[in-house]
C-alpha cells in the first residue's frame, strides 16, 4: 500500500512537470503575431496567448491564436489572396492579346495607307495629268476599303463598292478614248450598266473582288477576335468569389496560423479542390474558349496562305494598272460593243485639244515590281511574322480557365504527403480531387457550390465567344456573316490571295488576256443605215485614237 502511494505521487509529479513545460508553449502566440504582422495585420488584433476558440466560425475550435474579429479580417484577406494570382494571370493574358491586336490593326491600316501612296506615286508618274484629274476616284476607293476594314458591311457593301468603282473607271476611260463624241448622262448610264458584260478590264475586276473580299473579311474578323479576347478575360476575371469560396479559402490559408502552425502549407489536392470550387463557373468557359482559339488558329492559317491581306494590298496598284491596260488594248472592240448596245453617240462639235505627255512605246505586256523591289514596310514588320508570333500565343492560351486551379496551387504554395494542412490538422488529405466545372462541384468536400445557379456574366461571355467563333469560321470560308456573298466568292475555287491561278504566276511577265464576248445580247440595239455609216466613220476615228493612245501610254515599271 505504501509502495502504491509513492507510485501515485511520482506519476502526479511527472504529469505536473510535463504540464508545466507545455503550458507556456501552448499559450504563446508570438510566432503567429510576427507572421500576421509581416502580412500587414495589426499585431494588436492577435492575442498574446492562446484563447478558447469556441467563438470561431471557420477555423477549428479549441486552442487558437485567433479571435472571431480577426477571423473576419482574415476572411477579407483570403478573398484578396485567392483573387491575386487569377488577376495576375488574367492581366498578363489581356496584355498579351491587346498588344497583338494593336500590332495587327496598325499593320493592316498602314498597309492600306502605303498601298494608296504607292498607287498615287505610280499613277502620277505613269499617267500624269490624266490621273491627277481623276485622282478622287482612287482616293474614294481606298477610303471605302478603309471604312470597310474598320466598320464592315454596316458601313460599306464591298461588292457594290467595287462594282461602282469599275463602272466609274470605265465611264471616265470611255470618254478619254472617244474624245470625238459627245455623251449624255443617259448614254453613260447605259455604258455603266453593262460594265460586267463588256469586260473592258479583262478578268482583273473578278479576281480582285474575290481576293479583296476574302482578305478583308479574314483580316477584320481576325482583328475583331484579338480585340474580343482581352474584353472577355477582363469581364470574367471581375466575377466575385462566393461567400462559401471565401470561407474555404480562409480555412485553407489561415487556419494553420490560428493553430500556431505558421509554416504549414496546404496539401496540394486540398488546394485543388478549394480552387476548383471557387473557379467552377470560370472552368465552364473553357470549352467555348478553346473552340474560339481553334477558329482563330484556323483563320491565322488562312492569313498566311490564300487570304493573305498583304499579298492582295501590296500590289493593288499593279493590278489596277493591268486592268487599265486591258481597256487600252481593247478600247476599239469595247467602243464598238457600246455603240451596238447603247447606240451611236453624236459627234463632238468641238474636238478637244490633245494633251502634251511623254512619248513612249507600248509593248503589250506588263512588268510588275519584283519582290525585292517591293519591300514590306507596314508597321515595320510583315504579316507572316505577325501571324507566326500570334499563333504561338493562341496555342499557349488554350485551356487557360480549366488550368487556373493548377496554376494557383503550384508547388511553392502547397505541399505533398503528410507534412501539410488538410483543413483540420497537419496530416494527409484523404478526399479525392474532383473535376473542373460547375456540374462536378456537387461532390466538392471543401466548397459549397450551388450548381443550379450559374454565373450570368460568364454565361454571357460563353454566348459571345460562340458568336465570334461562328464569325471566324465563316471568315475561314471567305464569308462575312453579316452579308450575303455570292457563290463565286465562297466556293473555294482554289484562287490564292495573290490572284495567281495560272502556272505562269511566278514569272516576271503577266500577259493580258482579251475579254470574252458577252453571251447575252443587249437590248436597245440600233440597226439603221445611218448608224452603220456613223460606225464606219467612227472606226477611222477610233483607229486614230488608238494610235494616239499608244503614244500616251508611259513606260510600265
Amino acid at each position: 500500500m505504501k509502495t502504491l502511494s509513492v507510485l501515485c505521487v511520482v506519476c502526479t509529479l511527472a504529469v505536473l512537470s510535463v504540464s508545466g513545460t507545455a503550458e507556456p508553449k501552448l499559450k504563446n502566440c508570438n510566432e503567429v503575431r510576427a507572421a500576421f504582422s509581416s502580412k500587414g495585420f495589426n499585431v494588436n488584433d492577435v492575442p498574446n496567448k492562446g484563447i478558447n476558440g469556441a467563438s470561431l466560425k471557420v477555423c477549428p475550435q479549441g486552442f487558437s491564436c485567433c479571435t472571431a474579429e480577426l477571423e473576419e479580417k482574415l476572411s477579407q484577406q483570403s478573398h484578396t489572396e485567392i483573387k491575386a494570382p487569377v488577376s495576375r494571370l488574367s492581366t498578363s493574358l489581356q496584355s498579351t492579346f491587346k498588344q497583338r491586336h494593336d500590332h495587327f490593326d496598325k499593320f493592316f491600316q498602314e498597309l492600306l495607307k502605303n498601298s494608296q501612296k504607292s498607287l498615287h506615286t505610280m499613277f502620277t508618274r505613269t499617267y500624269g495629268m490624266m490621273y491627277m484629274e481623276n485622282a478622287q476616284l482612287f482616293d474614294d476607293f481606298f477610303a471605302s476599303l478603309t471604312r470597310y476594314y474598320v466598320s464592315g458591311s454596316a458601313a460599306v457593301n464591298l461588292d457594290s463598292m467595287l462594282s461602282d468603282f469599275w463602272a466609274d473607271l470605265l465611264e471616265r476611260m470611255f470618254r478619254l478614248v472617244n474624245v470625238q463624241y459627245e455623251f449624255s448622262d443617259a448614254y453613260m448610264e447605259c455604258v455603266s450598266r453593262n460594265t460586267e458584260e463588256l469586260q473592258p478590264f479583262g478578268d482583273v475586276p473578278r479576281k480582285l473582288r474575290i481576293q479583296l473580299t476574302r482578305a478583308f473579311v479574314a483580316a477584320r474578323t481576325f482583328v475583331r477576335g484579338l480585340a474580343l479576347m482581352p474584353d472577355v478575360v477582363n469581364k470574367v476575371s471581375t466575377v466575385s468569389a462566393s461567400p462559401s469560396c471565401v470561407r474555404a479559402a480562409m480555412k485553407m490559408l489561415y487556419c494553420p496560423y490560428c493553430s500556431g502552425q505558421v509554416a504549414l502549407k496546404p496539401c496540394q489536392n486540398y488546394c485543388l479542390n478549394v480552387m476548383r470550387g471557387c473557379l467552377a463557373n470560370q472552368a465552364d468557359l473553357d470549352t467555348e474558349w478553346n473552340n474560339f482559339l481553334d477558329a482563330m488558329l484556323g483563320l491565322a492559317d488562312r492569313l498566311e496562305g490564300p487570304f493573305n491581306f498583304e499579298s492582295v494590298m501590296d500590289p493593288i496598284d499593279v493590278k489596277i494598272s493591268e486592268a487599265i491596260m486591258n481597256m487600252q488594248e481593247n478600247s476599239v472592240q469595247v467602243s464598238q460593243k457600246v455603240f451596238q448596245g447603247c447606240g451611236t453617240p453624236k459627234p463632238a462639235t468641238v474636238v478637244r485639244s490633245k494633251r502634251s505627255v511623254r512619248e513612249t512605246g507600248f509593248t503589250g505586256r506588263f512588268r510588275p515590281y519584283s519582290p525585292e523591289a517591293r519591300p514590306t514596310t507596314a508597321a515595320g514588320t510583315s504579316l507572316d511574322r505577325l501571324t507566326v508570333e500570334v499563333k504561338k500565343k493562341l496555342k499557349h492560351a488554350k485551356k487557360f480557365w480549366s488550368t487556373l486551379p493548377e496554376t494557383v496551387c503550384v508547388d511553392e504554395r502547397t505541399a505533398l504527403g503528410d507534412e501539410c494542412w488538410n483543413g483540420t490538422a497537419k496530416s494527409r488529405y484523404q478526399s479525392d480531387v474532383i473535376g473542373n466545372g460547375l456540374a462536378n462541384q456537387v461532390s466538392n468536400p471543401d466548397v459549397e457550390v450551388d450548381i443550379t445557379k450559374p454565373d450570368v456574366m460568364i454565361r454571357t461571355q460563353i454566348a459571345v465567344l460562340k458568336d465570334m467563333t461562328n464569325r471566324l469560321k465563316a471568315a475561314y470560308s471567305g464569308n462575312d456573316m453579316s452579308i450575303e456573298i455570292d457563290d463565286e466568292v465562297t466556293s473555294g475555287d482554289g484562287e490564292s490571295g495573290s490572284g495567281c491561278d495560272s502556272p505562269s504566276c511566278g514569272e516576271d511577265d503577266i500577259y493580258i488576256s482579251t475579254p470574252q464576248t458577252p453571251h447575252n445580247p443587249w437590248v436597245n440595239q440600233v440597226h439603221s443605215d445611218s448608224s452603220a455609216e456613223a460606225s464606219s466613220q467612227g472606226s477611222m476615228a477610233l483607229a486614230l485614237c488608238g494610235l494616239a493612245l499608244a503614244l500616251l501610254v508611259p513606260h510600265w515599271r
